[in-house]
């Protein structure tokens, strides 16, 4: 493609990877100026471009890389999918930006970094820059500190971390380039300017010029606090804030107002120093040692160490008790002060980590203070501040108050100095009137005291303590002190200065912030003195300007005398203005040379109108600044009320707003427009804002500011201002409703008839307007409201006056209160103590203050609005309290108040959680008759409620049998309104758990309000909807006699007056159910219609295969981050429905479980597309699982359950990607501390069984035994021990010993249930391998021994029990806790069909069970335990033949065939004990029935696909044990037994490749294994080799390859040559190949479970593969197969050859040469070829090898009839052997076909 016209012709994204640098420049223009074209952040556009970012920025080519850059900066700017391209992009600027030599490339590459900043990716981009420190290249590190600088300048602290930033500083001071110092030099600066004095601790070490330096720099730095100037996408509200904070008038504007630069703790910024590890070895020995010379040279070391000023955490109790026993009883005082030095480091440098050595160290040092020396003194008085801080006063008040009688003047003295400095640090609320009386005591009796230092220190005491808390709080305590004395304490208060600049209490006159203007009244007398941002131009200045952009003869005219030539003038300037380009126009200048005489003062109306369009013209067309804005306000507002250039006017201010925005022109309109003294201005002024606010919205208006300056307008006298002002309250009223008349119910009747009037008539559209504005900014209008901050008035003596004994003096402060409220009107939620003292006073005995109270709350719900919703939990429920009142006064007043707090709140915050059913279980006839009427009248007006509701059923029962007639009333009252929301299954269910005296009563009741059972409310329709509502009761009256009115009719949510749900518990449905079926539904039912999920073909497979290659975030981590859930989101969007989607990822908990409803609900329905978003869904029920509403859990584990059921059903299998994604979340929940919860996990995690391998569950659980929580350690190793029980060994796989050690740990145990887990846990290991569990387990301590031990016998003692039946209490602990899932019964809450197939599958474990201990119990095969075991088997193998029952044993398959193997074993060990005859026949048959079992499970081929490795494993093992007993080949009778078990499929399909290796491994591992088992191994994994081709679609390949890896890894190519053959290497070298074979090159994306892969043999022979070119898998078969079969055969005179090898070799010179297999061999021979499948080429002797065979074929079988020794091959018949003349002529027809 070198033509340009080629590549002229690609779309935009292909041009930009292009080869050719031109066809990339191209792109990148292109997408430039699509990206600015783009609107929508969401644009799938976006997504297009999200790979190719990078490349922009990291072009090789500088011309097309500087316009990639700018494309770059334009799509993260717009893109909402630009967040994730933060990492890959920012390093590519960094390595690939940062080195140019262009100026314009490097301000690019900064101007990406910082959008970065802005759209959320701070800590990204902070750590590319810090990475970009360490770089090389000078100029990569320059530009990444400036860059830095940058972020911290615009940014500021909040932002940008600055402790990386700090940590690095000391590093970039010591570099070799200038430039770098330099830059770092600024930064240190900028970084000082935002963080102060906390820069100087981490910079102490740094050189001493250079510090002097930045302390000059430092010393020029403004002492105003510093402001963030570039704002984050989430922080625009803040931007729009401080824009009007710098536009304010007034001296306080600047003040903190928590948006200023926070104040940074040094410390923070301090890396911790770990020192107990650096203290002398010897520090303990010499801090007591009788010389003073050793311990302060002990003393010194550990005082170096504590000079550092951020300790890390550890464990300092010996350090602390060394200290103090130095300061306590040394009597070297010089140790002592170094003692207290060390204290205080300590203290100073582990801050609140010292706190729990502080109770140690202050009595001893309190004691001290008895030391007269002043540097001894100073020191201990150092170490106790340090030690306070760390501690609070409340921990150290014993302490302190101990030593107040001491006879000591001293240490008297210091203990009240103590205390005052402590009293600096405190607040009222953290020294409240409890803590204040006895200090207050103590230091009044040391005013007396005869030392005046004492009594001088007790005054310094009491001060503090005055100004801290009041005068008011402390003057009780000092009534009978004269007033010499109080005069001195007051003289101590007003020169106390508290700690961190902390304001006194009780200072309510003198507020410490001025109000905000918007509580001011409105100011007449001028313009308001705004600080415009730009600075004002002198009229120099703009005259040159504008003479730039302006005509000449313009400029010259603009001040003519003659109106004709102005008239001209104006005109060229307007046309100007029109033609000039935006980015170039000076509107300050230009709308200031309109000021030009004779300016605004124009008599000209033609010239008025053309200065107003010009002015209307700048402001939208140029970058119009409030400071332009200012110099033509007060004009155009003149010229408003004029008849000819108003309507000029209006359009010049409607320009102004849009450049400037609506709130500040506002503002400054109404300010200006009430400063003048035309009414007709006022007015217009007024009706312009009036259509403003419907123009522009209301967001952002200074509500309080309006209202001042509307109730000046409507006091005025003029009619026409009057009216205006009413109508910009109508035009407020269509955003603010009903709040907005609060402000004006002081206004007379007349003019509130007036405004009520004009409210009415605005009433119609409000609620049109409320959609616009909510789906234009989404802000609720009631935030609109100016709201204050009462918690300042909330003074400490105000509570304590309403907690007073007097109740006078409660209710003043009462009284206080609601004063408070009254004169804020709406209040913020922050209201201090309030709640505490307001719910005691709910309480009180005196009932008028408690309706007192009510009114209050009632009152606050008023003014704090839908904020009040924070305190429902505090003090709305406590309200309910009052309904148990026995007067009925004090109740209405209750449910007044109750009812004004729902009005703000809505229902959901009272009927969420379980407060409401607790007070309706109080058995108090008022409580219960008022709530239950309460109930009644609030739940019929909602659509849907928390299904906590259900917690109140058990109390409306007991309610229903009260013994109150009007309880009893209410409660039937409420009957039909709990039914319409839970409908009568639950209601049903809720009374069958009652008594059968009660159910019989209650049910009646039940069955009697579902006839009045209400429908529920409809959704909000719109005009024409309700509309066409208003005629249906008319037509209702008209329905057809014995039909239901029409109305419910065509509600399609309800039949009969009440819902569907409730119809559907009927036992038949009404006639009309048809036609409301045909109904089609409204607009919101056909959005939540169709299918939920939508099947993504090769959806799963796509996502596993991105996680797997790093594309996405593998679903892993301790807490879920917000990537986390922004992928899977992303992910969920492409088969997930859209409504449904809301409701998974909404904030509000509610849509979770209404979500997770729908879910239910389309289970079964969708099942095939459920499976196919399956590891998506179970992804989002991890995040659950991190929510703390219980509801939401509960209900997601409801789910789960039907899940994992229907996935069961379906017999689906989880996929690992599945299991990893989900089980470690679910394992975290069995450790909930709420018993229903951990009920729930059980259960689910006995069905997970079901669809996935225990085998597999085991490495999860035994990694919940390592978890912090008891809980969940219990749990699990409960879990393991009942898997342990019931798979026996195999679920350990290879990790036995590793796993049974990890278990043992947890025997000696703190907690008694995970003690008593891990030994039954050991005990059912026990159980299966006997004493072999001790070897197994390791050491353990002796008392751990001793307690397994007596488990094992106690255990032993009865090993019947766990088969005991249910109804019969055991009297021994059985080896398996019952409280494991497996063993457990189900609940009774799961669905049906749970319930019914779980019955079945207990019934099937109880009886495998009883026939293995039957099996074992009895020491001799008496006839009944044989019929036994004939019988189970029987049954399996029906059970077996019918597909309709294989439900029945799935998930059981490997409790089966453990079950069967330890048959085996009992029948093999009493065959050994019992040599008689009949016995023998009796175990023949037992093996018989044992193996015909196996062989119908095996035909069974999905269930004998559930098999686990390693049970497998055992099962070939004991089969090939049970082949090569050598008492099988003696008998006759026994070979019949032998080809059952060789013409069964045992050994054919069910062959694992993951069983065999292991089995090879075990087999070549071990000493004591026998060549001829070895044998067998190898010839069944050829067997399995052959067989592949037709399972490889079905293996799991990745464990496969890591068995392989693990195999060749143990035993090395090395290391089998030194054996007698490497057949074992060359065999599973050969399943390598054939794997290679069948799969091909994509084989190599399964080798992700082996660790370092690059290292493995597995991956050096797959690649070896991939180079050489192969012949056909099949010729490959057949060659190694002759030649494997053949060379053994050859090398051993002394191995035996029978007809089996011939066939062996016929058939793979058939399959080598491609002859059909139609001979004569016998099928029974065919069917015993063992045959590995792959080999290497085929040797030229291999045919004059089989033919010298044949000569030895005859002494052979001699040899064989003659010793009675067992075969190598197991091919074994009962009938006579092959001819072999007839062999021997097939080799010679097949040879001469060769040729």
């Amino acid at each position: 493609m070198g033509d340009d016209s080629e590549w002229m012709k690609l779309p935009t994204d292909q041009k930009c990877e292009h080869k050719v640098w031109k066809a990339r420049l191209s792109g990148y223009t292109e997408a430039l100026q699509q990206f600015q074209r783009i609107t929508d952040e969401k644009s799938p556009e976006w997504g297009k471009y999200q790979g190719l970012v990078k490349k922009f920025v990291t072009d090789s080519n500088a011309v097309a890389q500087l316009k990639g850059l700018e494309a770059a900066l334009a799509y993260i700017g717009s893109a909402h999918v630009a967040s994730r391209t933060v990492g890959e992009v920012v390093s590519g600027v960094v390595c690939k930006v940062f080195n140019q030599p262009k100026a314009r490339a490097k301000e690019l590459g900064s101007d990406i970094c910082l959008m970065y900043v802005e759209i959320e990716k701070a800590e990204a981009v902070q750590e590319e820059l810090l990475k970009g420190l360490d770089n090389k290249n000078p100029k990569i590190a320059l530009a990444c500190v400036e860059v830095l600088r940058r972020a911290v300048s615009e940014f500021g602290s909040k932002i940008i971390s600055l402790k990386p930033v700090v940590k690095v500083l000391p590093k970039l001071f010591e570099s070799r380039e200038k430039a770098i110092r330099d830059e770092a030099k600024m930064l240190a600066v900028e970084v000082y300017r935002w963080i102060r004095d906390a820069l100087r601790p981490p910079l102490q070490n740094i050189n001493s010029v250079l510090l002097k330096e930045l302390e000059e720099e430092w010393a020029k730095l403004p002492s105003s606090a510093p402001r963030q100037t570039r704002f984050l996408r989430s922080q625009q509200d803040l931007r729009v804030k401080f824009e009007q904070q710098q536009q304010n008038e007034g001296e306080g504007g600047d003040d903190g107002d928590g948006e200023a630069a926070p104040a940074v703790d040094a410390y923070e910024l301090l890396e911790a120093v770990e020192i107990l590890s650096k203290l002398p070895k010897d520090f303990y020995e010499k801090i007591e040692a009788k010389k003073w010379q050793e311990r302060k040279e002990a003393l010194e070391a550990l005082e170096a160490l504590t000079k550092n000023l951020k300790l890390e955490s550890g464990e300092y109790g010996d350090v602390v008790k060394a200290l103090n026993k130095v300061i306590g009883k040394d009597t070297n005082v010089m140790l002592v002060t170094i003692a207290a030095k060390c204290v205080a480091g300590l203290a100073t440098g582990l801050r609140k980590k010292f706190g729990t050595y502080a109770g140690h160290l202050v009595p001893t040092i309190l004691e001290k203070f008895k030391e007269k020396k002043a540097q001894v003194v100073q020191a201990l008085q150092e170490a106790i501040d340090a030690v306070f801080l760390s501690t609070t006063l409340q921990n150290v008040s014993e302490d302190v108050l101990a030593v107040m009688d001491n006879k000591n003047p001293s240490v008297k003295q210091q203990a009240s100095l103590f205390l005052s400095r402590s009293f600096r640090h405190c607040t009222p609320t953290t020294l409240p009137k409890s803590l204040l009386k006895p200090f207050c005591v103590a230091l009044l009796k040391l005013v007396n005291d005869s030392a005046p230092e004492v009594r001088d220190a007790a005054f310094e005491a009491l001060g503090t303590a005055m100004k801290v808390v009041g005068e008011r709080a402390v003057n009780p305590f000092l009534a009978d002190l004269d007033k010499l004395k109080v005069d001195k304490i007051k003289e101590c208060s007003g020169k106390v200065e508290l700690a961190g600049g902390k304001k006194p209490a009780g200072q309510v006159k003198a507020p410490s912030k001025p109000e905000p203007p918007a509580e001011a009244p409105a100011k007449t007398s001028g313009p308001p003195k705004k600080t415009p941002a730009p600075a004002v131009a002198k009229p120099e200045v703009c005259e040159e300007k504008a003479a730039v952009v302006l005509p000449a003869s313009c400029m010259q005219m603009l001040d003519s005398a003659n109106w004709k030539e102005r008239l001209a003038a104006m005109e060229e300037f307007h046309k100007a203005v029109e033609q000039m380009d935006s980015k170039e126009m000076p509107c300050q200048a230009l709308v200031r040379m309109l000021a030009k005489k004779p300016g605004w003062k124009e008599t000209n109306f033609q010239v008025m109108q053309l200065k107003l369009q010009v002015v209307s013209a700048v402001a939208q067309r140029g970058s119009f600044s409030r400071t332009s804005a200012l110099a033509v306000l007060e004009a155009v507002l003149e010229k408003v009320g004029d008849v000819k250039c108003g309507v000029r006017a209006k359009e010049a201010l409607t320009g102004i707003a849009e450049a400037c925005s609506l709130p500040w022109t506002a503002e400054q309109v109404v300010s200006l427009a009430f400063a003048q003294k035309n009414p007709k201005n006022q007015a217009e002024a007024l009706s312009w804002l009036s259509n403003a606010i419907k123009e522009f919205g209301f967001a952002g208006i200074n509500v309080k500011a309006f209202i001042n300056n509307v109730k000046a307008a409507l006091a005025a006298t003029n009619p026409a201002v009057r009216t205006a002002a009413i109508s910009l309250l109508a035009a407020m009223y269509l955003y603010m409703g009903a709040p907005l008349r609060m402000f004006f119910e002081d206004e007379k009747a007349a003019l509130l008839s007036q405004i009520d009037a004009e409210f009415e008539k605005g009433a119609g559209r409000m609620e049109w307007v409320e959609t616009g504005e909510e789906a234009e900014g989404g802000e609720d209008v009631v935030d609109l409201l100016p709201r204050t901050d009462i918690s300042d008035k909330i003074t400490s003596e105000m509570v304590s006056k309403i907690g007073d004994k007097n109740w006078k003096m409660r209710k003043e402060g009462l009284d206080e209160v609601a004063a408070a409220l009254s004169e804020a009107k709406f209040i913020k939620p922050s209201i201090g103590e309030l709640p505490v003292v307001l719910k005691a006073r709910l309480a009180d005995s005196n009932k008028i203050l408690v309706q007192q109270t009510l009114s209050i709350l009632q009152q606050m719900a008023t003014g704090m609005g839908p904020a009040i919703k924070q305190h429902v939990k505090g003090l709305g429920f406590p309200i309910l309290t009052v309904l148990a009142d026995s007067k009925n006064t004090v109740r209405a007043a209750a449910l007044a108040t109750l009812n004004a707090w729902v009005e703000q709140t809505g229902m959901k915050e009272w009927l969420d959680g379980e407060e409401l059913s607790e007070e309706l279980k109080k058995e108090n006839p008022f409580l219960r008759q008022e709530l239950l009427g309460w109930l009644a009248v609030k739940l019929p007006t909602l659509r849907s409620v928390p299904s906590d509701l259900l917690l109140c059923l058990p109390h409306l029962y007991s309610c229903l049998e009260d013994r109150n007639a009007d309880v009893r009333k209410k409660a039937q009252d409420a009957l039909p309104m709990f039914m319409m929301h839970l409908g009568c299954d639950k209601m049903n269910k809720a009374a069958a758990k009652l008594k059968p005296a009660s159910k019989d009563q209650v049910v009646g009741l039940l069955e009697k309000a579902r006839a009045s059972v209400p429908a529920k409310p409809a959704a909000p329709a719109k005009a024409a909807a309700a509309t066409s509502n208003a005629v249906k009761p008319a037509t209702a009256a008209t329905a057809l006699p014995g039909q239901p009115p029409l109305n419910m009719v065509q509600n399609p949510e309800v039949i009969g007056g009440f819902p569907l749900h409730v119809c559907s518990c009927f036992d038949s449905s009404p006639f009309y159910l048809q036609a409301v079926v045909k109904k089609p539904p409204g607009k919101a039912e056909e959005d939540r219609s169709g299918p939920i999920f939508t099947l993504v073909p090769n959806g799963k497979e796509q996502r596993v295969k991105e996680e797997k290659s790093l594309k996405v975030l593998k679903w892993n981590f301790i807490t879920p981050r917000e990537e986390f859930v922004d992928q899977l989101k992303a992910q969920m969007a492409q088969c997930v429905a859209k409504w449904l989607m809301e409701d998974l990822f909404h904030s509000d908990f509610q849509r979770h479980i209404k979500a997770i409803s729908t879910m239910m609900e389309h289970i079964e329905a969708e099942a095939e597309a459920t499976v196919s978003c399956l590891d998506l869904i179970l992804k989002w029920f991890t995040l659950r699982f991190f929510d703390t509403n219980t509801s939401v859990l509960m209900k997601a584990l409801e789910y789960l359950k039907l899940l994992f059921v229907a996935l069961s059903n379906q017999d689906y299998h989880l996929t690992e990607h599945e299991a990893t994604s989900f089980i470690p979340y679910l394992i975290l929940k069995v450790g909930e501390p709420k018993d229903v919860v951990r009920k729930d996990v059980r259960s689910i995690i006995s069905l997970l069984r079901r669809v996935y391998p225990a085998s597999r569950v085991f490495p999860f659980l035994m990694d919940g035994t390592k978890s912090k929580n008891s809980k969940q350690r219990a749990e699990c190793l409960e879990e393991l021990g009942c898997l342990v029980g019931l798979c026996g060994m195999s679920v350990f796989q290879q990790t036995a010993t590793k796993a049974l050690r990890e278990i043992a740990v947890h025997i000696g145990d703190r907690d008694t249930a995970v003690r008593n887990a891990a030994l039954n846990t050991v005990v059912a290991a026990y159980n299966v391998c006997g004493e072999q569990v001790y070897k197994l387990i390791g050491q353990l301590s002796d008392k751990d021994m001793s307690m397994l031990e007596e488990r094992i016998k106690r255990s032993a003692k009865k090993p019947s029990a766990a088969a005991a039946p249910a109804s019969k209490p055991p009297e021994e602990k059985v080896a398996v806790s019952a409280n494991a899932s497996a063993l457990r019964k189900p609940s009774s809450d799961q669905a049906p069909s749970v319930k019914s197939r779980r019955l079945h599958t207990i019934k099937y474990d109880i009886t495998l069970e009883e026939c293995v201990l039957s099996s074992f119990s009895n020491r001799g095969l008496t006839l009944s335990v044989m019929l036994s075991v004939s019988l189970f088997c029987a049954q399996i193998v029906q059970i077996l033949h019918q597909e309709s029952q294989w439900k029945l044993m799935c998930g059981h398959v490997d409790e089966f065939i453990v079950a069967t193997l330890m048959q085996l074993r009992l029948l093999a060990s009493r065959r050994m004990v019992d040599e008689r005859t009949d016995r023998q026949q009796q175990v023949e048959k037992l093996y018989s029935s044992v193996i015909d079992s196996l062989n119908s499970l095996v035909l069974a081929g999905k269930l004998a696909q559930e098999t686990s490795p390693g049970v497998l494993k055992d099962l070939v093992h004991a089969l090939l044990t049970l082949i090569l007993d050598p008492r099988h080949q003696q008998s006759s009778g026994q070979s019949q037994l032998i080809r059952s078990v060789h013409v069964s499929n045992v050994l054919s399909p069910s062959l694992n490749p993951s069983a065999l290796l292991m089995l090879l491994q075990e087999a070549y591992n071990s000493t004591a294994c026998s060549p001829e088992f070895s044998e067998m191994v190898m010839k069944c994994h050829w067997r399995m080799i052959k067989l592949l081709p037709e399972k490889v679609e079905a293996l799991y390949l990745d464990r496969i390859l890591l068995d392989i890896h693990n195999f060749m890894k143990l035993f090395p190519k090395e290391m089998l040559k030194q054996k007698p053959n490497d057949m074992a290497h060359r065999t599973v070298r050969t399943l390598l190949h054939t794997l290679y074979r069948l799969v091909g090159p994509k084989i190599m994306d399964h080798l992700s479970l082996i660790e370092n892969r690059s290292e493995s043999d597995v991956e050096a022979h797959l690649k070896r593969a991939m180079k050489h070119s192969v012949p056909p898998p099949s010729q490959m078969v057949c060659m190694e197969s002759v030649q494997s079969s053949v060379k053994p055969a050859a090398s051993s005179s002394r191995e035996s050859v029978n007809p089996a090898h011939y066939q062996e070799r016929l058939k793979a010179l058939r399959q080598l040469y491609g002859l059909g297999n139609n001979s004569k061999v016998p099928h029974c021979l065919l069917e015993k070829s063992t045959l590995p499948a792959v080999s290497a080429k085929p040797a030229v002797s291999s045919m004059d090898v089989l033919q010298s065979q044949l000569t030895k074929l005859r002494e052979s079988r001699e040899q064989q009839d003659t010793q009675n020794v067992c075969p190598r091959s197991p091919a074994r018949t009962a009938g006579p052997p092959p001819d072999l003349n007839d062999f021997k002529a097939r080799l010679e027809k097949i040879k001469a076909n060769l040729r």
